[in-house]
């Protein structure tokens, strides 16, 4: 026990720069206070006490601001920052190593007894404030899931999950996006990462689109090439830079 305890305070302590020494965590922190409740009633709710188990997980809640039902499973490492309005349901799994920040919701879509009605995080994940995450899916190892953001549908390994309800940015969708924004001179990144603004939607699908179009052309080329016919000699148009940052920067 003491064991998982020292473990706790020392990823806290590497995961956020407020936490000066153990004895600060110790008596400061409201995610550490919850999870040392959490141990203790999910122990009871095993054993049977269901009810006594549900009474420590109320008075975590009473204490803490944060709800974890008995019955939760929650790994190790697992790091609740400032936690205020937290709720993490019955047959969810926080899994180890997972950050929580506060305002997340945890919950189901189903009221079908002894299911399985909440989501998953697996390895690694991050929830940000006030994100919503519903159903019985997994969000993927090392994903992230935005400020605010609804998620409905499981989120692959790595991925961001951003918006309401929640789209999915894998890693390799970011990597095409930002290769197509330098070679254009240009990154929509440097406005408004990932947030819902339309325009920064609209230049976000715009990168998509030439994307796709450089990806098929490079393969005409590849077979044109097998022809003998020489595709760099039909140069090309270059795209004005400039006049994408002016259309941004206009009010």
């Amino acid at each position: 026990m003491f064991d998982r305890i020292r473990e706790d305070i020392a990823a806290i302590r590497t995961k956020d720069p407020a936490a000066t020494s153990a004895l600060n965590v110790w008596l400061s922190y409201p995610g550490f206070h919850a999870i040392r409740f959490h141990r203790v009633a999910n122990v009871l709710w095993r054993a049977g006490f269901k009810t006594l188990g549900r009474w420590v997980s109320h008075c975590s809640r009473f204490f803490t601001g944060i709800e974890i039902h008995p019955a939760a499973f929650i790994g190790r490492r697992v790091f609740i920052d400032h936690g205020m309005g937290i709720v993490i349901g019955e047959t969810a799994e926080v899994h180890d190593d997972c950050t929580i920040y506060q305002g997340v919701t945890l919950g189901g879509t189903s009221l079908e007894r002894g299911a399985k009605r909440h989501p998953t995080l697996a390895r690694g994940v991050t929830v940000s404030a006030g994100a919503k995450v519903l159903g019985s899916f997994t969000v993927g190892e090392g994903a992230t899931v935005g400020s605010n953001s609804v998620v409905l549908k499981a989120v692959p390994p790595g991925a961001t999950a951003v918006g309401i309800p929640a789209r999915i940015i894998t890693a390799e969708t970011k990597e095409n996006r930002e290769s197509t924004a330098k070679k254009i001179g240009f990154s929509a990144y440097g406005i408004s990462a990932d947030l819902d603004d339309p325009l920064v939607q609209a230049i976000h699908k715009l990168l998509d689109h030439s994307a796709a179009q450089d990806a098929r052309l490079n393969a005409i080329c590849a077979a044109l090439a097998t022809q003998g016919v020489d595709c760099a000699s039909l140069g090309g148009t270059p795209v004005d830079a400039r006049a994408i940052e002016k259309l941004v920067d206009a009010d």
